[in-house]
């Protein structure tokens, strides 16, 4: 009579094992890589470069740089979209490189039946 459950072989059991081990050399790859990406910067530019912005893969705004032209009391709106503007993309510039970094690092997991 054949046994019902369990893994035939014992096959499991280090099966499970070295699904283990690899989860957490990714935990420690993605830890190495996340503290890696804080520390990077990205930069970005609107206005034709009236607008610089830099943020921090931290998502903080590390500098705005304005040339003087784009500087004019009379049209304070369109600098507020300009520094928006340049603010988001470089926002887009960093979380586009995030996700190619989590897929670089994930990508591996197909033989882990779907659970990543």
């Amino acid at each position: 009579m054949a046994k019902r459950g369990g893994f035939p072989g014992g096959a499991m059991p280090g099966n499970m094992n070295n699904l283990m081990k690899q989860a957490q050399r990714m935990q420690r790859q993605m830890e190495e890589k996340s503290k890696e990406f804080e520390e990077k910067e990205w930069e970005a530019t609107a206005g034709g470069g009236a607008v610089t912005v830099r943020v921090s893969g931290k998502k903080e705004i590390l500098s705005v740089k304005l040339t003087e032209e784009v500087v004019d009391p009379d049209d304070i709106e369109m600098l507020e979209d300009l520094i928006v503007a340049a603010t988001n993309e470089a926002l887009r510039k960093m979380e586009e490189e995030n996700s190619e970094m989590m897929q670089q690092l994930t990508g591996g997991l197909g033989g882990l039946g779907g659970m990543f």
